[in-house]
């Protein structure tokens, strides 16, 4: 069994994110770069599925600029067999990244595709779930616990009221949430291995995709500063605080 794992090159978690000056977006210079928490679980994942016999070979893919490449990497240093890079310099939505794995997904047939709820960086959270319309498979969100047998995945999924379980005919898609591993330490011989590894590199224009934007984005800010906060002398004081000042209770 084929799996295909979607990874995105994103703003190092660690790192203090800066706006512009001039509003246009997020500040990217020079700044440290990494893979996105969310998908790292799904590389994970997929790794632990080949280790434990299920899958036969483990696909890595990210769209975006050729400094992606490094991200490709580390997603082979830690299990994927190989990994597909989709050129552009483009800014890349949710939607176009979905059209340009729906793509990979009729060229490579994986009978699963497994990938971050969603990025740190824009937080859309839309991806998994256009890309599952668009190939007209069953999905599986938010997952805490997968489990893959006899052409089924049974996903446990945290909800608002607990946990639910859905069985999915494969092909499928499904998307992972922070609980389901911990993703593995990559060693330096496994980060030489991904050296080697095979990496192909195509555009969107050879899987007859168009990337244009079709949302703008009008400005970038930070948020409001938070003031400081102030003590009460007794329980009446906050409560009337909270009813006369915050007007936050009646």
């Amino acid at each position: 069994m084929k799996v295909l794992v979607p990874v995105k090159r994103v703003v190092d978690y660690n790192v203090k994110v800066r706006v512009k000056s001039d509003g246009s977006g997020v500040d990217i210079a020079n700044v440290k770069m990494s893979m996105n928490p969310f998908d790292e679980i799904a590389v994970e994942e997929a790794t632990r599925l080949k280790e434990a016999g299920v899958v036969t070979e483990v696909i890595a893919v990210s769209c975006g600029v050729v400094q992606c490449q490094e991200t490709l990497r580390t997603a082979m240093a830690i299990g994927a067999d190989r990994g597909i890079l989709v050129e552009s310099d483009a800014e890349l939505q949710p939607l176009a990244v979905a059209k340009l794995l729906k793509a990979l997904a009729d060229k490579e047939q994986p009978q699963l595709i497994i990938l971050g709820k969603q990025a740190i960086d824009d937080d859309s959270n839309q991806t998994g779930q256009m890309l599952a319309a668009l190939l007209g498979w069953p999905q599986a969100t938010f997952a805490s616990k997968v489990t893959v047998a006899d052409g089924k995945a049974t996903v446990t999924r945290e909800v608002d009221g607990g946990l639910e379980t859905l069985s999915l005919t494969l092909p499928a898609i499904i998307t992972t949430d922070l609980r389901l591993n911990e993703p593995r330490y990559v060693t330096l011989p496994n980060i030489m291995k991904a050296k080697k590894k095979q990496l192909d590199n195509v555009k969107p224009a050879d899987l007859g995709v168009d990337v244009a934007s079709r949302v703008k984005t009008l400005k970038v800010t930070e948020p409001p500063k938070r003031s400081a906060g102030i003590k009460v002398p007794d329980v009446a004081t906050l409560v009337a605080k909270l009813r006369n000042e915050a007007k936050v209770i009646g």
